[in-house]
């Protein structure tokens, strides 16, 4: 019998696996900011036993509105009772004031005030957390 040696000494190549890289994980967005500042509030109230009356400002530091909303959240009992230029509803503890006819345009740098009237039972500390459109607002005064 003849035997021829293998046309091919060589061995075939060895392959490694394809390393696989783990899939990178999307970027992590940070929540969205506020933006105190972009708006000013001052708040000046008036208090007797059981009853007040705030003036207040607002002051916008951002682009131009036409129409705004105001909102912000007692920390005690507070009720509005009324209001005065401006749409004041409340809810619960959160306060919603909007503008009226003739003071909804509110260029940078503009102010716009409202006074309201309200009660109290056990305490009338001023409000805080204003948001105008729903920004973050600084609190003056």
């Amino acid at each position: 019998m003849l035997r021829f040696p293998p046309r091919d000494t060589t061995p075939p190549p060895t392959t490694t696996p394809p390393t696989t890289t783990p899939p990178t994980p999307p970027p992590t967005t940070p929540p969205p900011t506020t933006q105190p500042g972009a708006c000013e509030v001052s708040w000046a109230a008036n208090q007797w036993t059981g009853g007040f009356t705030a003036e207040v400002r607002i002051t916008n530091r951002g682009a131009a509105r036409n129409g705004w909303t105001l909102t912000w959240s007692f920390a005690a009992d507070q009720r509005v009772t009324n209001a005065w230029n401006a749409q004041v509803t409340q809810a619960g503890a959160t306060v919603t004031a909007r503008n009226v006819s003739w003071n909804g345009t509110l260029p940078q740098g503009g102010t716009a005030s409202f006074g309201l009237q309200g009660t109290f039972g056990t305490g009338n500390p001023p409000p805080d957390g204003f948001r105008l459109d729903g920004t973050l607002c600084q609190r003056l005064g």
